[in-house]
């Protein structure tokens, strides 16, 4: 699969742009796992054009990341140019506009998935866009805004006549947000259009090495996005590369896992401070599957999301990193 001048070999399995999550620091262990592409946290185009420091810390890329994506949101013309020019002077491999994200403070402002309710701006957006830069330009979707509104079919072409390079869609709708299940069929609907020519990526609910195999199989798309699933649990990449390209369903080492957490939480430290480091850290050790079936966790669940330093927080993983172990 290659995205303008990007090959990314076959059945590319990518790390999916998450808010708070996918910082350089997990784009690039992700990386080393098996993931063939990353994107970043979700880039505000107003945010970027008033230079707040926070969201222009998201377009720092680690060479060693590459390729990386970088995602911008917005919901005018004008400021999504700006911030494409901007992002590109970053020199990210790929820009991805994000016309996804339900959540209510993008989606409920026309940005994002709400944009599945303009869709002649949505494509005056991409359009402008794609003519800005010199760098391949992607967008990321989903299948509607409702269920009475699933219309990617015929969006999806549209969009590839705007001159993006590839195509992400979630199989869900807005008003789904992240419940249910996602629609496959509806993905793989949009590859049965011949005038659809470009890279299609699926993402939604890849949670295992045989779901990502049957996303190629099954539904035909040209690569798949993991999202969710990587939150405290980086070595996934791992386990479907190795499933993708032996047929081998294998896990790394519990202390490998370990690890790497340890590895994301002070680099999480080093970037911010401490307190705050350890605050965002705590999204990955909540969803983290390694502590998921521990019997009578719950005291030492409560004491883990609680440490507020790294040594504190250290000790309790220590000491559930020793359970596990004895257990198996």
């Amino acid at each position: 699969m290659k995205i303008g001048t990007i090959d990314l070999g076959d059945k590319p399995v990518m790390l999916a742009p998450m808010e708070d999550v996918t910082d350089s620091s997990f784009r690039l262990i992700c990386k080393e796992q098996g993931a063939d592409m990353v994107y970043s946290e979700f880039v505000s185009a107003d945010a970027l054009i008033r230079n707040i420091a926070a969201t222009t810390r998201k377009l720092t890329i680690n060479p060693s990341e590459r390729p990386t994506v970088i995602q911008i949101y917005g919901r005018e013309v004008e400021p999504m140019v700006e911030a494409a020019k901007i992002v590109e002077a970053a020199k990210p491999d790929i820009l991805d506009i994000n016309f996804g994200c339900p959540v209510k403070k993008v989606a409920g402002k026309g940005a994002g998935a709400g944009m599945l309710r303009d869709i002649p701006k949505m494509l005056e957006i991409t359009s402008a866009v794609v003519k800005a830069v010199n760098i391949p330009v992607t967008v990321k979707t989903r299948l509607g805004w409702d269920c009475n509104n699933i219309i990617i079919k015929d969006l999806a072409e549209r969009l590839q006549d705007c001159g993006i390079q590839a195509l992400t869609v979630h199989g869900r709708t807005r008003s789904q947000m992240y419940t249910g299940s996602a629609d496959w069929n509806a993905i793989a609907a949009i590859k049965e259009n011949p005038r659809f020519t470009i890279p299609l990526i699926g993402n939604g609910d890849i949670t295992t090495p045989r779901l990502a195999a049957e996303a190629f199989d099954k539904y035909g798309v040209d690569g798949v996005m993991v999202g969710r699933a990587s939150i405290g649990a980086p070595w996934i990449f791992k386990e479907i590369k190795s499933f993708l390209t032996a047929g081998i369903e294998t896990t790394p080492p519990m202390r490998e896992k370990f690890s790497l957490l340890r590895r994301q939480i002070r680099e999480s430290i080093d970037r911010i401070d401490e307190y705050r480091g350890i605050l965002h850290i705590r999204r990955h050790l909540a969803a983290s599957p390694l502590f998921k079936g521990i019997s009578h966790f719950r005291d030492t669940r409560i004491e883990m999301l609680r440490a507020d330093t790294y040594e504190e927080l250290d000790r309790v993983l220590l000491k559930i990193e020793e359970r596990i172990i004895t257990e198996e």
